[in-house]
C-alpha cells in the first residue's frame, strides 16, 4: 500500500536567533544549497548600530545572493535576507518589507515575534519557523503565530545550543515539529528545497 503523504513546498523560511546563533549561521550557510528555492530571511539579536560586518561576514559563507534589509526591498526566492540593527522587520502582503523603529519587544529591535507573527499572516501554511540558540524568549509567540496559520516550526536541540533558553520555551510552550541538531538541520533545509520534504497527512 502507498504511503499517504503530501509534498509539501515552502516559501519563505524565516530563521532567529541571539546568543550562540551567529557561530551556527557560519557553519550553516556554506552547506546550503544554491539556488534556494525560498527566501531565507534572518532575524538575530544584535547591537543597536548600524554596521554591515556581519552582512559581509554572512556574504562570504554562500553564494546564494545575501543582503541587509532596506525598507521596502522586494522578497525574492533564492535569496537571503539579514534583518538591520535597531529595526523590527516586517513582512507585508505583495511580498516585500518594512522597517519599523517602534518600541523594543522582547528587550530586542529587531524581534524575532514581531518578524514570526508578520510572516505568518503573509506566508500562512508556506512558511517554515526555525529558532536557534538564544538567551530569552522571544520567538516562541511567533512561533505560535506561524503554527496558527499553518506553518511548519523547526527549533535548535537544546544540548546543542550554547545558550539553550530560547529553544526551550519554544518547546516548553509551542507544539513544534522538529527538533534538530545542526546536521539535521541542514539536511532539513536541503530536502525542503529539493521538494522531496514530505508530511504525513
Amino acid at each position: 500500500m502507498a504511503e499517504n503523504r503530501l509534498v509539501k513546498k515552502y516559501k519563505v523560511v524565516v530563521m532567529g536567533g541571539s546568543t550562540g546563533s551567529i557561530e551556527i549561521l557560519l557553519s550553516l550557510l556554506p552547506a546550503l544549497p544554491t539556488p534556494l528555492s525560498f527566501a531565507l530571511i534572518i532575524v538575530l539579536h544584535r547591537k543597536n548600530t548600524a554596521d554591515s560586518t556581519l552582512a559581509n561576514l554572512f556574504s562570504l559563507k554562500t553564494t546564494s545572493p545575501l543582503h541587509e534589509v532596506d525598507d521596502k526591498d522586494a522578497i525574492e526566492p533564492g535569496t537571503i535576507y539579514l534583518a538591520p540593527a535597531d529595526y523590527h522587520l516586517l513582512i507585508e502582503q505583495g511580498d516585500f518589507f518594512s522597517l519599523d523603529d517602534s518600541e523594543k519587544v522582547n528587550y530586542s529591535r529587531p524581534s524575532i515575534d514581531v518578524t514570526f507573527e508578520s510572516a505568518a499572516d503573509v506566508y500562512g501554511s508556506s512558511l517554515v519557523g526555525i529558532l536557534l540558540s538564544g538567551a530569552n524568549s522571544d520567538g516562541t509567540l511567533g512561533l505560535k503565530a506561524v503554527k496558527k496559520a499553518g506553518g511548519l516550526l523547526v527549533v535548535q536541540q537544546p544540548e546543542t545550543a550554547q545558550v539553550a533558553f530560547m529553544p526551550q520555551q519554544a518547546i516548553l510552550h509551542t507544539p513544534v515539529d522538529h527538533i534538530l541538531n545542526i546536521p539535521e538541520l541542514i539536511a532539513f533545509i536541503k530536502s525542503i528545497n529539493t521538494d522531496s520534504y514530505v508530511l504525513p497527512l
